[in-house]
């Protein structure tokens, strides 16, 4: 959902940029990393042992680019084979998903194109979807080959970046280039319908803020 605030900003004076709310899911097998890498770029933080996730939770979290605000509702969904059905009825109304895979593990790669085919099916044609090979850390332990993962993301029109929620390398990158992307193509301009579980976000504090708001990201960028 876009909202355009053309007014002036009572704190400062200042007239207030283009707000832009999405969900973003993400999927893949169990124990890629998917709950570290929203904990990574959430909070900064990694934990070496983390329980799975066995239902369906979502973070909220804020990034600026040029004079937009940019929302994430971020949906984290496990990835076991017996709840697996959650990713399929949480990808409903989303704007962008993150697939993840092990690059130490290729049966997770293997499966990459079934949560693809998932979304495909029960999301709309212009979803953004980005290709996540986490755990880059662990190279010297390498079963998917950078290129044929990044082949498969070209003739497919998705982003596609190694990453690891360990050291952090491209988690806050590829979300950055989905917000791009998501403006790109004017995801969530006016007429569009508000996804299933849409929270508005403009009359609650997510995490970002509480920690000094969308200025922090800005910096960072």
């Amino acid at each position: 959902m876009m909202e355009n605030h053309p007014g002036v900003n009572k704190t400062n004076g200042q007239a207030q940029g283009k707000i832009c709310q999405f969900k973003l899911i993400l999927l893949g097998q169990s124990g890629v990393g998917k709950s570290s890498s929203v904990l990574r770029y959430i909070n900064g933080l990694f934990h070496e042992y983390s329980e799975a996730t066995f239902r369906p939770r979502f973070v909220t979290h804020t990034v600026c680019l040029d004079d937009t605000t940019v929302k994430f509702v971020i949906w984290d969904t496990s990835g076991q084979s017996r709840f697996s059905c959650w990713g399929g009825i949480q990808s409903r109304g989303a704007h962008a998903a993150i697939v993840v895979y092990d690059i130490t593990d290729y049966d997770t790669f293997s499966k990459v194109r079934e949560w693809v085919n998932m979304l495909e099916s029960r999301t709309s044609p212009n979803i953004v979807i980005a290709l996540a090979g986490n755990k880059s850390d662990l190279a010297n332990k390498r079963m998917v080959e950078f290129d044929k993962a990044q082949a498969y993301a070209e003739e497919n029109g998705f982003l596609f970046m190694e990453t690891s929620a360990k050291t952090a390398m491209n988690v806050n990158e590829i979300f950055l280039a989905i917000a791009k992307k998501l403006l790109e193509n004017g995801s969530g301009g006016a007429g569009q319908q508000p996804f299933d579980g849409y929270i508005d976000l403009t009359e609650t504090r997510d995490r970002s803020e509480e920690r000094g708001g969308c200025c922090n990201m800005c910096k960072q960028q």
